[in-house]
């Protein structure tokens, strides 16, 4: 076989299955994009958001969570339904949608089982056992009643969800997609059948694995009934559930031997749970920033070996790059490579890892922003590509040119600004960048400061090299550093329009005595311009996001560090999306719970929260606190870094308010609210851009 053209040559190795050709290994992992029809049918819209995925190069694109029939198992506000023919002439155009770019569409077909709510479907939910997932028990908790138990499924129930599984594979098929996705991970009703912790029955479908499997072997059996030989079934797995005694890695492998000789042609190799545990054990398959890249690629390695190779397996999970998917095949730990986030940040990750332009690709920084927008419920979107919130507008990704070209200003150049530059450019105008510092980049420079912020550093990477080529190649930009923009030096240019994307400032409590003194820094300058300057011990006053990374940035250098918070409590959440611990099993395995949060970060080394606690004064020894209890303590400690949050420059912001016409002032980013987060600034940007 000829070599292929792009370096990553096993990305670009064509595969056949059942007769049905692949063209690469990239496979859209299966997001619920919020864009279906209320009655669950394919929109327009949705085929225009998926669209950027097929025309991106991916060979197969998923979706997450379609319902076998939404009148009894639905848990999104705008979730795919496959219980009607009425619902394949709309699946039909996402399908031939796909088919343009030699791209297969194709759906994760599911029933979440125990976990539909009563008031979603207007009756107990069905499942394998009667006993209620502990994301009911927590909604019977708030609501002051007893738990809803599921309805256990008689074998004419068990017979009629078989059928629909396999009719919603062949309505797919229909519609003219010949590959699915069976959900059979992460705690859905499939797994409600082959999981101990689900399955309490004593029939034939409880007990032994072989028993526990016989519900999904009549699915996929029944599926290829009706689909035929020519159609791809791929199923989803949890290899480890991490429940202590749910299915752990070597039930999963017998399990998986089962379902091969049973017709299933492919694996999707995910871990963890959906709703157990309150949420404890969402990271295995939701990964946060803190995490290793890759997270459950041994999974699929371990499979792999089991079955000496011979086994076709999808690896899924932080899999961030092209680099690190490359490796995954090389390796022969997978035989496709899934992500979602990624290619949500860079839908063309594929086409230029093709053509080899891999220092073009937009890095993923595993926020969750997008994940934290499906729970408003609002449609999905990227912080970090607002191209991919405004599909329907932008329907191939291009940016239109402006009627007529304009002069604008565009002042600072953190994140928010440098997008306003590059839509900018893209519309053909003439853009004048302000900047006060020697550098751009904003507030991404500290954010990637810290050795745990791996992906915003390739980020900070990223949108140091892009917008500098803008910059350097458009001949649209003059870059104007360690320059203050003023009112005045605004004024005199005669701008048609201005982009104020100043930022916000440190919030310093300046009523607290000795709050002036040297020894106070904003934890953001000590991790970057007082980098390598600091003491021997530091105090951390606020322990959100922004003070717990720096408390981690400060420990890996050395340095003691004590963290204050005035609440008398934390959240349920640190590392922007990565739950924190909150189950405790005893029958969980001593390691298998490696849940990386912030806070658990802290446990690791050692690094206590003292809540309730504020600053009273700064010292020329250290800082008196103001403790729960009412009392006082004084503490010796070289420097005080605050981390109390940012408000707008509303001030300066306004200032620039009457210099160009009114209607074309446009206020981004932290200089409009500060705790609006990176997608806020980058999306308000790109939509006050794209309007001049």
């Amino acid at each position: 076989m000829a070599e292929t053209y792009s370096k990553y040559s096993k990305l670009f190795t064509p595969i056949k299955i059942n007769g049905v050709d692949f063209k690469n290994r990239f496979i859209l992992a299966p997001p619920s994009p919020n864009l279906a029809a209320p009655d669950g049918k394919v929109t327009h819209q949705f085929v225009d958001w998926f669209r950027m995925f097929a025309k991106g190069g991916a060979s197969i694109l998923y979706v997450g969570n379609s319902s076998i029939d939404i009148t009894e198992c639905k848990d999104e506000e705008c979730q795919l339904d496959l219980s009607s023919d009425s619902t394949i002439l709309p699946m039909s155009w996402y399908a031939e949608m796909a088919q343009e770019f030699g791209c297969h569409a194709s759906l994760e077909v599911n029933h979440n089982g125990k976990d539909t709510t009563f008031e979603a479907v207007g009756h107990l939910p069905f499942s394998s056992s009667p006993i209620p997932g502990d994301s009911e028990k927590m909604r019977a908790m708030m609501a002051g009643r007893e738990p809803r138990v599921p309805i256990e499924m008689d074998q004419a129930k068990i017979d009629e969800t078989v059928l629909k599984y396999a009719n919603a594979c062949r309505r797919m098929q229909r519609a003219g997609m010949d590959v699915a996705l069976l959900h059979g991970g992460h705690g859905n009703l499939l797994a409600q059948f082959t999981s101990p912790h689900y399955n309490k029955r004593t029939d034939k479908y409880g007990g032994s694995v072989e028993n526990r499997a016989r519900f999904a072997i009549e699915v996929v059996e029944k599926t290829r009934e009706l689909c035929g030989p020519n159609f791809v079934i791929d199923y989803r797995i949890s290899a480890d559930e991490i429940i202590g005694d749910g299915m752990h890695i070597d039930e999963t492998i017998k399990l998986l031997k089962i379902l091969k000789e049973h017709g299933v042609d492919m694996f999707n190799v995910s871990a963890g749970l959906h709703s157990e545990g309150m949420m404890a054990f969402m990271s295995y398959w939701l990964q946060g920033y803190t995490m290793d890249r890759g997270y459950n690629v041994h999974w699929a390695q371990k499979i792999k070996d089991a079955f000496q190779g011979d086994i076709l397996l999808t690896a899924v999970g932080s899999i961030v790059n092209v680099d690190v998917a490359e490796e995954i095949l090389d390796k022969g730990y997978a035989d496709f490579v899934a992500m979602c986030r990624p290619l949500m940040a860079d839908p063309e990750m594929p086409a230029k890892a093709a053509a080899n332009k891999r220092d073009e690709i937009r890095p993923c920084i595993r926020c969750n922003a997008c994940a934290m927008r499906l729970g408003g419920p609002k449609v999905i979107n990227c912080a970090i590509n607002p191209i991919s919130g405004m599909t329907s507008y932008l329907r191939d990704m291009e940016v239109p040119l402006a009627k007529t070209k304009k002069k604008v200003a565009v002042i600072g150049a953190g994140p928010a600004g440098l997008t306003a530059v590059d839509t900018l450019v893209q519309r053909g105008h003439e853009v004048y960048l302000y900047e006060k510092s020697g550098e751009i980049g904003g507030q991404v420079l500290p954010a990637a400061a810290a050795d745990v912020k791996s992906d915003m550093k390739d980020y900070l990477k990223w949108l140091q090299v892009h917008h500098n080529r803008i910059i350097k190649d458009s001949g649209q930009v003059k870059l104007l550093l360690n320059t203050e923009a003023t009112p005045e030096l605004i004024e005199k240019e005669k701008f048609d329009a201005i982009i104020v994307s100043v930022g916000g400032e440190p919030i310093i409590p300046r009523s607290i005595p000795g709050i002036d003194k040297p020894s106070v820094l904003w934890a953001a300058d000590a991790q970057t311009t007082y980098r390598g300057k600091l003491g021997k011990k530091v105090l951390v006053v606020g322990a959100g996001d922004v003070g717990i990374e720096a408390a981690l940035d400060f420990a890996d250098q050395g340095i003691e560090v004590e963290i204050i918070d005035i609440l008398q409590r934390g959240g349920g959440f640190g590392g922007m999306g990565s739950p924190t611990s909150m189950y405790n099993d005893p029958n969980t395995p001593k390691g298998y719970y490696t849940n990386q949060s912030l806070n658990n970060l802290l446990d690791q080394k050692g690094i206590k929260i003292q809540w309730g606690t504020g600053l009273g004064e700064v010292t020329d020894k250290g800082a008196v606190l103001k403790l729960a209890d009412g009392t006082t303590k004084e503490i010796e400690v070289d420097q005080v870094l605050l981390a109390m949050g940012l408000r707008p420059r509303s001030d300066l912001a306004e200032s620039f308010r009457h210099s160009a016409p009114v209607t074309s002032i446009h206020i981004v980013g932290d200089a409009k609210a500060v705790g609006g987060n990176l997608s806020f600034a980058i999306n308000g940007a790109f939509q006050a851009a794209l309007h001049i």
